[in-house]
């Protein structure tokens, strides 16, 4: 069983069989795990109001468990979509770098994001002192589209003579990555979009190089050599470079509309 009720404190509410999407939580007297399907979703123990269900997997992470208002928004609408509206991305950068402590910060996105069947299998990696081999070896797999994308011909051309070019071809004054890796896209998407976000509320920013995510749609199994902590089951679905911006933006500025039918 994957849940640990504390009889002593249900108080019988049903508010967990509610909740539960695979039935799996009966309540005669006290709330009881019946199927043995759990898959750890936690709904049950969001909505106890007397703390009686507590997955068994997280039990040593009690610190993380934080009560609020349910019918109480930290934020409002009007001030999330200003916030929307105010995210560029940036490819000019300060030259100074992002320490472990402020990416451990910001990370905390990925912590809560949202998975498939809650499977949870989004792994980071913050590609810092090995990002030149990182990218000399990126090159090496996608310069098999230098016909199609003059970009990455414009890298072959840098990695063989740096000093013609004012800024680097893929990462122009980036200088760390981080790189998101899933079974599925959506769990990567989802999480690097968190961690977007959330860096813009600490002063940082960023662009997603997609010459550097076609690496893992060319060659997965070559890319993942330079990975060998990483499960070959996964890919790179999302690269972030991130770093300090040296410039800011001050308005917004048209998009395309987007065709919205409602059937």
């Amino acid at each position: 069983m994957k849940l640990f009720i504390d009889e002593k404190k249900c108080i019988a509410c049903k508010l967990c069989v509610e909740v539960c999407i695979h039935d799996n939580i009966r309540v005669i007297n006290k709330a009881e795990e019946i199927h043995g399907n759990c898959f750890e979703c936690g709904h049950c123990m969001a909505i106890c109001p007397v703390d009686a269900i507590t997955l068994n997997r997280y039990t040593n992470q009690k610190s993380k468990i934080q009560k609020y208002g349910s019918k109480e928004l930290p934020v409002s609408y009007d001030d999330m979509l200003q916030f929307l509206k105010q995210r560029r991305s940036c490819r000019w950068f300060k030259d100074k770098k992002i320490d472990k402590y402020t990416f451990n910060k910001l990370f905390e996105a990925a912590y809560y994001s949202p998975s498939r069947q809650n499977l949870q299998d989004v792994e980071i990696i913050v590609l810092d002192k090995d990002i030149d081999k990182f990218i000399s070896f990126i090159y090496d797999i996608i310069k098999v589209t230098s016909n199609k994308f003059s970009r990455v011909k414009q890298l072959g051309e840098y990695l063989k003579n740096k000093t013609k070019f004012k800024h680097h071809p893929l990462l122009w004054e980036g200088q760390q990555l981080i790189l998101i890796f899933s079974e599925d896209y959506s769990d990567a998407l989802i999480a690097a979009t968190r961690i977007e976000l959330l860096a813009y509320t600490m002063g940082l920013g960023g662009f997603y190089s997609l010459f550097i995510m076609e690496a893992d749609k060319i060659d997965h199994d070559k890319l993942m050599m330079f990975f060998p902590e990483i499960d070959n089951k996964k890919h790179m679905y999302s690269v972030f470079v991130i770093g300090y911006p040296r410039i800011l933006f001050n308005k917004t500025i048209p998009h395309n509309k987007i065709n919205v039918f409602y059937k």
